[in-house]
């Protein structure tokens, strides 16, 4: 029978956009309409969790400055029940649910599961002009983590209604600072996988470049490494119509930048995608001036660790080189972000069972979708098996496709169910 759920902590009467009531005609998103005890859990809790979504959107805020954020999600565990830390890595929360069925053995104490959200937004001013837009001027989750929080909130509902299903615990890790890279590495530090001890790890993200309905699972990469490069070259200063009594340093940049395009396409496997690009040229102050000094700053890119090592190093030689052979001087600095997300084989077995139960095989397609951006999701997945898996969140035919980090960033909120479902049966399987 189903289980009746508690009072839940977020209702249309309590939040700003009043009894819209989102979410309640939304399509059922079954394969071939089938429903079980889970979907109905879920399905009388999507009011509350697109409100959930909505809320945190409203209220944003920037890297290792989530305080109002973490507050929220601080309290909404402790009236679930579940036991919670909070000031991890900064701004983070763990809260930890421990199941009540009996193990077969006196001595097994079962499995732990850590689910992760991240919980930071971006600097960036919504252009959205929907009723639950950012209330934060120049600040905007525009990446999904509100509704990453809202998914992991409600699961964490719905498993304290379920607690006597799962022996071992269900540890919760809301993230500070994914967007700025290094808030996952804090909040290990500070023993987010400790006490108890975490066996394996799950997240998602939606995703606005995979249409809603759909998700994504595969072992091994998904996201690529990213470090920060840094190039200063150095010349001799001169007038801009004697270039010969001078060492152009604009001229030597140029150079280099097209010198290490080759580093991807002749010193990398062709079946390894690597990425090397310079988003930031500056150099000079006037038209008729040979400058002395250009500053260059960029982004590496890599799914193998072995790729990653070998770009780092020779962006380094290639850039001092080329400058020498130009009568220059080339300074090379690269700052270490996050590696690769890898996923597990056997936890993305697990998770691909999870959502092909929630949307059908033919929702859940194959093949290499990898994404090239980064996310330290990646050091939870380098200390403990686990999947990271993609929510597919656009809906081109409501207008909901920019893409992230977009000012016009949007999901469609049939999303969160689906990504709830997910997260839920996969977790459960595991702890089963």
């Amino acid at each position: 029978m189903p289980r009746q759920p508690r009072d839940h902590a977020t209702s249309s009467s309590t939040l700003p956009w009043g009894n819209n009531q989102p979410g309640k005609n939304t399509p059922d998103y079954a394969p071939n309409g089938q429903h079980d005890d889970l979907r109905a859990d879920i399905q009388r809790r999507r009011v509350g969790l697109v409100e959930l979504r909505r809320r945190f959107h409203q209220r944003p805020e920037l890297s290792f400055e989530e305080h109002e954020t973490a507050a929220a999600i601080a309290e909404h565990l402790r009236r679930l029940g579940l036991d919670v830390r909070t000031g991890l890595g900064g701004t983070g929360v763990v809260g930890v649910l421990r199941g009540t069925k009996q193990a077969a053995e006196k001595q097994n104490k079962g499995h732990v599961v850590l689910v992760r959200a991240d919980i930071d937004a971006l600097p960036i001013q919504e252009a959205n002009d929907a009723p639950y837009r950012s209330q934060t001027p120049g600040v905007m989750h525009a990446c999904g983590h509100d509704g990453h929080i809202a998914i992991a909130l409600t699961l964490a509902d719905l498993l304290a209604d379920r607690r006597d299903q799962f022996h071992g615990a269900v540890k919760f890790a809301f993230q500070p600072a994914e967007e700025r890279i290094g808030g996952a590495d804090r909040m290990i530090a500070d023993g987010a996988l400790d006490d108890p001890n975490v066996d394996a790890v799950i997240g998602l993200h939606l995703w606005t470049s995979v249409p809603v309905g759909t998700l994504s699972v595969q072992a091994g990469p998904v996201f690529a490494s990213a470090d920060e490069v840094f190039l200063r070259v150095h010349g001799r200063g001169g007038h801009g119509a004697m270039p010969h009594l001078a060492v152009d340093p604009i001229v030597v940049a140029a150079q280099i930048v097209v010198a290490l395009q080759t580093l991807v396409s002749r010193e990398i496997s062709p079946f390894h995608p690597a990425v090397v690009t310079f988003g930031s040229i500056h150099g000079g102050e006037a038209f008729n001036v040979i400058a002395d000094t250009v500053e260059l700053r960029g982004t590496l890119r890599a799914y193998e660790a072995s790729d990653r090592e070998l770009l780092r190093q020779r962006i380094g030689e290639v850039a001092r080189d080329v400058a020498k052979g130009m009568r220059a001087e080339a300074e090379y600095e690269i700052r270490r972000g996050c590696a690769a997300c890898v996923n597990d084989a056997e936890m993305a077995a697990l998770t691909r069972r999870a959502a092909e139960a929630t949307v059908g095989a033919d929702g859940v397609p194959g093949g290499d979708q990898r994404q090239a951006a980064s996310d330290d999701m990646a050091s939870f997945l380098a200390a403990r098996p686990g999947c990271y898996f993609f929510v597919g969140a656009s809906n081109p035919a409501r207008g909901i496709d920019a893409p992230h980090h977009s000012a016009r960033f949007d999901i469609d909120e049939d999303a969160l169910p689906i990504g709830l479902e997910t997260l839920a049966r996969a977790t459960l399987e595991y702890l089963g």
